[in-house]
C-alpha cells in the first residue's frame, strides 16, 4: 500500500481509469462483434452502418488514449477489407 499522499492520490486515479478503459474497450468489442455479424449475416446496410460506428468508436479511443492510433488503424483497415469484400461479392 502506498505511504505518501501523492502515492495514495495517484492510486485512486490509476483505479478511476482503470474502470473507464475497460468501459471503452468493451464498447470497442461490441462494436466489433456487431460488424462481424452483420458481415456473416451479409446485411450491406446493416453492415455500412456498424463499419462507420466502429470506425468512430476507434477513433475516439484513441483521442481518449485508450488504445494506440496504429491498432486502431489496423483494426478499421481490416474492418474495411471486410466490408469492401462482402460489397463486390454482393454487387
Amino acid at each position: 500500500m502506498p505511504h505518501t499522499s501523492s502515492a495514495k492520490k495517484r492510486l485512486r486515479q490509476d483505479a478511476r481509469r482503470r474502470l473507464a478503459n475497460k468501459s471503452i474497450k468493451t464498447h470497442l468489442k461490441t462494436r466489433v462483434k456487431k460488424f462481424e455479424a452483420a458481415i456473416v449475416a451479409a446485411d450491406v446496410d446493416e453492415a455500412r452502418k456498424q463499419g462507420l460506428l466502429l470506425q468512430r468508436s476507434f477513433d475516439k479511443a484513441v483521442t481518449h488514449g485508450v488504445i494506440h492510433k496504429n491498432q486502431a488503424s489496423r483494426k478499421k483497415a481490416t474492418a474495411t477489407r471486410k466490408l469492401n469484400k462482402l460489397l463486390k461479392a454482393g454487387g
